[in-house]
């Protein structure tokens, strides 16, 4: 069995800009063909319009309030809603809170950097 912690994942910045902590994924545990993170946004902070070539991926808002932008549309997301992805398509997401801004991200297959190509 694969056990890790949030505390104990170490964070890195993606480069769309959100601070992340792989909790499952190749990388770190027997996962092969799918990722598990948590993703936190400060206030006011939002990722950099970007999208990823192979990857499928889930939002899972956990607090904070924010505007979820996926390809042309954008709509406002609270704790409990979830948002698909599509590889290929554009997204991005800004806190639009006073507090930080936490969701996980699951990917498909697993996330990989070179995967995330930014907006032009």
């Amino acid at each position: 069995m694969d056990l890790l912690n949030q505390r104990d994942a170490v964070p890195f910045t993606s480069a769309a800009g959100s601070t992340i902590r792989d909790l499952l994924s190749r990388h770190n545990s027997s996962i092969q063909k799918q990722s598990l993170a948590e993703a936190r946004l400060a206030p006011g902070a939002a990722t950099a319009p970007h999208h990823h070539a192979v990857t499928e991926e889930i939002y899972y808002i956990l607090s904070g309030t924010a505007e979820m932008t996926v390809g042309p549309e954008t709509r406002a997301v609270v704790p409990g809603d979830a948002i698909g992805v599509p590889p290929g398509a554009i997204h991005a997401i800004r806190n639009t809170g006073s507090q930080e801004l936490v969701f996980l991200c699951t990917c498909s297959p697993g996330y990989e950097a070179s995967d995330t190509f930014l907006a032009q």
